[in-house]
């Protein structure tokens, strides 16, 4: 029954958003406006035998994200750059003209609207979860995602890892953690991840140890 909701409140936003670009036809409005079609998360379905989100698997953290700004985007483009949600904001205030704050962590995916690749775009990202105990019952954990691998750290007792290559495995079934030829790739991730939540300044990284 979870899951035929899910999907009635699927085609529920589906005809809500046709109405919104009906109505912006009718005002003449249509080709003057950017349109951001997304999500706050992606989402199990059975997948991992879980329902909702929180983990860092691929079915949980991928979401849509689709521009229409006939000024600016070519019909049809696409882009494979890892984009943020925390984009999002940077990107209107460009396309409104107004100075994006050095506070925001996110960046200004106009380029790629434009269809530029700029050569220092992002390839990797943190994620971080940290709400336990709580009612999803989802451990704390954080990870890095490049391009091609994934390392997640469930870093409270008892600690594990979970690494993968989402080139030959991207369905997440095969850990590689703790396999013969990964402990130079899990430095260099682990090294990465560090420097991830040091940029983000996570104050967990100078919390006194509890157990000193």
């Amino acid at each position: 029954q979870c899951v035929n909701d899910y999907y009635a409140t699927i085609v529920a936003v589906d005809e809500n958003v046709g109405k919104v670009l009906e109505a912006l036809k009718e005002t003449n409005q249509l080709e003057k406006t950017a349109i951001f079609y997304t999500s706050d998360n992606g989402f199990f379905l059975g997948e991992w035998q879980a329902f909702d989100k929180r983990f860092m698997h691929e079915p949980s953290i991928r979401v849509p994200l689709l521009v229409r700004y006939p000024r600016l985007i070519r019909a049809n483009s696409a882009s494979d750059k890892m984009v943020l949600n925390l984009d999002i904001a940077p990107t209107i205030l460009e396309l409104a003209g107004v100075a994006i704050p050095d506070s925001m962590q996110g960046r200004s995916f106009v380029p790629l609207l434009r269809g530029q690749e700029p050569k220092d775009w992002r390839t990797d990202w943190l994620y971080e979860y940290y709400e336990y105990p709580g009612p999803h019952s989802v451990r704390k954990h954080r990870g890095i995602r490049t391009e091609r691998y994934k390392l997640i750290h469930y870093y409270e007792a008892p600690e594990e890892f979970e690494l993968y290559d989402l080139q030959t495995d991207p369905e997440e079934r095969n850990n590689l953690y703790g396999k013969e030829g990964t402990e130079e790739l899990v430095k260099r991730l682990r090294q990465r991840l560090d420097e991830l939540r040091r940029q983000t300044r996570d104050p967990e990284l100078n919390a006194p140890n509890p157990e000193n």
